[in-house]
């Protein structure tokens, strides 16, 4: 039987705890992983200051050990967070927020942080990925055509990166692009190597 097979014969019984439809594509950019997808209900608790790195994190394990107590096996959890001069940027509350966070951001670099867990009941792994992004200077036309559209609502920050209509306001992006997008691919992939024994 081919090695590649033999991993996701092994591999098995493994869950993403996460609604986002994003996240569900990007995990299946690790070839060798089949993981259902099944949702947490955690309440996100609001930013309170401190360490956004450590927040996402928390709140990626939270998910991750929600899911656990209900499927048993390995759970995935993942939490983005985009921050910029201290504070964190959710979902949008509406379209005066989305403009909001689009001016704080525009003209200017921020951080995106994908805080990630991986557990059973007998291990976590827990960790998280910073990726930089800078914006253009705000550009009326694409703003708020884009909030016009509804797709800030459901996105951390209140942009998403591979949303085509958005991507003459991107600059530059330093770091992985998939954690801008939801889930740090590559550094899920090697810590889930690191957590089996048989990878």
């Amino acid at each position: 039987m081919p090695a590649p097979t033999r991993k996701i014969l092994k591999f098995c019984n493994v869950y993403l705890a996460s609604a986002s439809p994003r996240r569900a594509e990007l995990i299946r950019k690790i070839p060798w992983l089949r993981a259902a997808v099944f949702p947490s209900d955690v309440t996100e608790p609001p930013f309170s200051g401190g360490n956004a790195a450590e927040y996402a994190r928390s709140l990626a394990t939270a998910k991750a050990f929600n899911v656990l107590g209900k499927t048993g096996g390995t759970v995935i959890g993942a939490d983005t967070v985009v921050t910029i001069d201290g504070i964190v940027l959710g979902k949008p509350t509406d379209a005066v927020d989305a403009e909001r966070m689009f001016r704080l951001l525009c003209g200017r670099t921020h951080e995106v942080i994908t805080g990630y867990c991986v557990a059973n009941e007998k291990k976590i792994i827990a960790d998280y990925e910073k990726t930089y992004v800078t914006f253009r200077a705000f550009i009326d036309k694409i703003v708020y055509n884009y909030i016009k559209s509804g797709a800030p609502m459901d996105k951390a920050g209140g942009y998403g990166l591979q949303d085509s209509p958005l991507l003459p306001l991107i600059e530059e992006v330093r770091g992985d692009r998939d954690n801008v997008i939801g889930l740090p691919v590559a550094a899920l992939e090697k810590t889930l190597k690191e957590f089996t024994a048989w990878l």
